[in-house]
């Protein structure tokens, strides 16, 4: 049963050639039509699904269209063309501190992203302390974000999302910040959220990661699907990949 099916979705974006910098150029350029563009395609014809309770890999180099693509399934992007269909509560991991409030507390900012992927106060309340234990910053719950570390962010963030009880995860880079305990413990309880026939949709450029959390995964390269299937065949193609682009 699908979680997930993206059907040949494409994403384009258009790029300025001529920078203006002021309001004066730019008015200048509206009124002469002077304004001109690329157009550069982030995805092209991309197509697929990821079954209930399946953790679901995503690699590529940068650029490659990663990360658009988990922003169009997060409903953060549209595509251009094409359909995303997802089941279920979705919560979204995808950049540092996204929904959070530099000059509110820790505290504060769990009620508020809480409130961001769909939780109640109440809901909220009955979490919240096992949000700041998973976090660990009991001791720091009454402290402005402004004064955390981008580790502390980070384990906040990634605290509050899976709490809130998701269906699906959608999860960019997660642990590529925090210390090797943390990032475990993520691992465990991501392992944990498959146990339990939850979804996770996982991009990283940690492959390690990705073959240990991820039966299947997808391999991108200049927004098209290059390969997809095993994970571990995927990364093989992927190192290939990078072996015969590099410079001999």
């Amino acid at each position: 049963m699908s979680t997930i099916t993206v059907d040949n979705v494409s994403k384009k974006f258009r790029i300025p050639h001529e920078k203006k910098t002021t309001v004066l150029q730019n008015i200048a350029g509206l009124i002469k039509r002077q304004f001109s563009y690329e157009e550069f395609w982030a995805l092209k014809d991309v197509s697929f699904e990821v079954n209930k309770g399946e953790a679901f890999g995503i690699i590529g180099r940068n650029g490659s269209g990663k990360s658009t693509l988990l922003k169009i399934l997060a409903k953060i992007l549209y595509p251009d063309s094409g359909s995303v269909s997802l089941d279920g509560k979705v919560a979204s991991f995808l950049q540092l501190g996204v929904g959070f409030q530099s000059e509110l507390t820790a505290k504060e900012n769990v009620y508020i992203y809480s409130s961001i992927l769909g939780l109640g106060r109440k809901q909220v309340k009955k979490v919240y302390d096992e949000i700041i234990d998973f976090a660990e910053l009991k001791k720091f719950e009454n402290m402005k974000l402004k004064n955390f570390s981008s580790g502390m962010n980070v384990r906040l963030a990634f605290a509050t999302a899976i709490h809130t009880g998701p269906d699906t995860l959608l999860l960019d880079e997660v642990l590529a910040v925090g210390d090797e305990a943390f990032q475990k413990k993520c691992r465990e309880r991501m392992n944990q959220f498959k146990t339990e026939g939850k979804t996770i949709v996982f991009v990283s450029h940690a492959l390690n990661a990705v073959k240990e959390l991820c039966q299947r995964s997808m391999l991108l390269n200049e927004g098209r699907i290059v390969t997809m299937g095993d994970t571990e065949k995927v990364i093989n193609d992927y190192l290939a990949m990078l072996q015969r682009s590099s410079p001999r």
